[in-house]
């Protein structure tokens, strides 16, 4: 006779709260990076053009590191560290330390090579954060439980992203000598580093994970035949769909010379290619009978996912291209249409700087608030899919509005919209592939579903820079126009996903 699983015990708003409460320092980090990466990156030298090439190391880190960190934390077991916090807690250490070198960085260089380390750090801890709560909650807990880290998210981006702003008020200095960082986001950056490692610590120290054994009782013991399975799906693959990525890379290098595209688009090609020669090695070894190993499983989990996951990942790469243009351009665009001030040495620049600060708090305000209460709302009366469909529009509608808006005060209004859209692409994605993913498998393919975060995010970085220099050097308020088209876009992938719901 088959046992029946057992049922996690129903989490309170406190266990609630200390599942996520880690999330809030993360986002304070992610925040204080993407609302003055660019001002700390033009005010040691760099141009509007080169922007994007710098930003390329926060994608890259995370197309990089969460994979492998969602494999192996899905194989982790500490003792009383346990599963997923001994990644989020070790990657807290290394953000904080990379936020209290980042603003005495003395050069370009130093300065890239901590956004590097910071955005490896925070893939670090946010990648098993994400299946922190899938663990610690029962499937009818799912929503509420990715509603409260979203939550948590936008309070911290929140704080993040205003604290500069709060610091010139209270006085400190938001002037800086050429080529320096101004005392406001020096104090910033350092204030936030702390906020960062105590909220993590706080979730270590206040939950406790699931053993092995109670997780095999919620789920059924692991199977012992899982690794054959992979080998046996790797060893029937042919060579042909690696060829294919490799002959894509191999495009994408020839058309940067030959139609003068920007460097950084080597990069893109590297990776595809890249790829496309880690799935050879797999499928190699895998026909030799050696069993999968870290590279194996990525490969094979990532050709094997779900037809749900598939084509929610469609909506995904097209909402964070849609995100990931507003954080590199939104500060040139109101410094330099809103404030007339494209140059980074002019103190009406770092107005400018500041008040994109406030914009960024207010859609990050706007969406702690949706996610507790407008997002559930709506999810009940017609359903998760759709309720994203909304929030995309919403945020659409948001990006369209700053090509209409004159005084940058009315820009608040635009990040309503904008804040609904994030608070929709940071829990509704998660909540419906949370229920649907094999729970033994839940780190990797969270892990898997970063690369439809981090892929557009790259292209964004190189693409969009081709274009931006190509067609509208001086008025980047024209990516705009693609970041709203985006949200479209990802608006009709999710009727695709509502679909396969039914």
């Amino acid at each position: 006779m088959t046992e029946m699983p057992a049922r996690r015990p129903r989490q309170s708003w406190v266990g609630l709260w200390n599942i996520s409460f880690g999330f809030f320092g993360i986002q304070v980090g992610f925040a204080l990076q993407n609302a003055n990466m660019s001002r700390i990156f033009q005010s040691l030298g760099t141009s509007l053009d080169d922007l994007p090439a710098l930003w390329i190391a926060a994608p890259l880190t995370g197309l990089l590191v969460q994979p492998v960190i969602g494999h192996l934390s899905d194989r982790t077991w500490l003792g009383r560290l346990g599963r997923r916090r001994p990644y989020f807690l070790a990657g807290a250490l290394l953000a904080g330390l990379a936020l209290f070198v980042m603003p005495e960085s003395p050069s370009l260089l130093v300065a890239a090579m901590m956004l590097w380390l910071l955005d490896a750090s925070l893939n670090i801890s946010m990648e098993p954060f994400r299946a922190f709560v899938g663990d610690m909650l029962d499937r009818d807990q799912h929503a509420a439980g990715y509603a409260v880290q979203t939550a948590f998210i936008g309070a911290g981006a929140v704080f993040g992203s205003i604290f500069p702003w709060l610091l010139e008020r209270l006085g400190i200095s938001n002037q800086a000598a050429a080529g320096g960082i101004p005392d406001t986001v020096r104090l910033a950056f350092w204030f936030g580093g702390a906020a960062l490692v105590l909220a993590v610590v706080w979730t270590v120290l206040t939950t406790r994970e699931y053993s092995p054994d109670e997780m095999a009782r919620f789920h059924g013991s692991a199977d012992p035949e899982e690794g054959a399975h992979v080998l046996r799906a790797l060893a029937a693959r042919s060579y042909g769909a690696s060829v294919a990525w490799i002959a894509a890379g191999a495009v994408v290098v020839a058309a940067v010379a030959a139609l003068r595209l920007e460097k950084e688009m080597y990069l893109l090609g590297g990776l595809l290619a890249a790829y496309g020669l880690a799935s050879i090695a797999a499928v190699a070894r895998a026909k030799r009978g050696q069993t999968p190993g870290l590279l194996g499983h990525i490969v094979g989990d990532f050709a094997g996912m779900p037809v749900l996951m598939k084509r929610l990942a469609v909506a995904q790469f097209f909402s964070w291209s849609a995100l990931f243009i507003m954080w590199i351009n939104t500060t040139p665009i109101v410094a330099g249409r809103f404030y007339g001030a494209p140059d980074a040495a002019s103190p009406l620049y770092q107005e400018g700087a500041n008040w994109v600060d406030v914009l960024f708090a207010a859609y990050n305000g706007i969406a702690a608030v949706a996610a507790l209460t407008l997002l559930p709302l709506l999810s009940r009366r017609i359903g998760q899919a759709r309720t994203h469909i909304v929030g995309l529009l919403c945020g659409a509608a948001g990006f369209a509005s700053f090509f209409f808006i004159r005084d940058p005060r009315w820009l608040l209004a635009s990040e309503i919209g904008v804040g609904i859209a994030w608070a929709s692409i940071l829990a509704m994605p998660y909540a419906i592939l949370a229920s649907s993913l094999p729970q033994r498998k839940l780190g990797i393919y969270m892990g898997l579903f970063n690369v439809f975060v981090v892929v557009p995010q790259l292209l964004v970085a190189t693409v969009m820079g081709s274009i931006t220099k190509h067609f509208f050097p001086t008025q980047p308020i024209w990516t705009l126009v693609f970041a709203a088209g985006a949200l479209l876009f990802a608006a009709a992938a999710m009727t695709r996903v509502e679909a396969a719901r039914r």
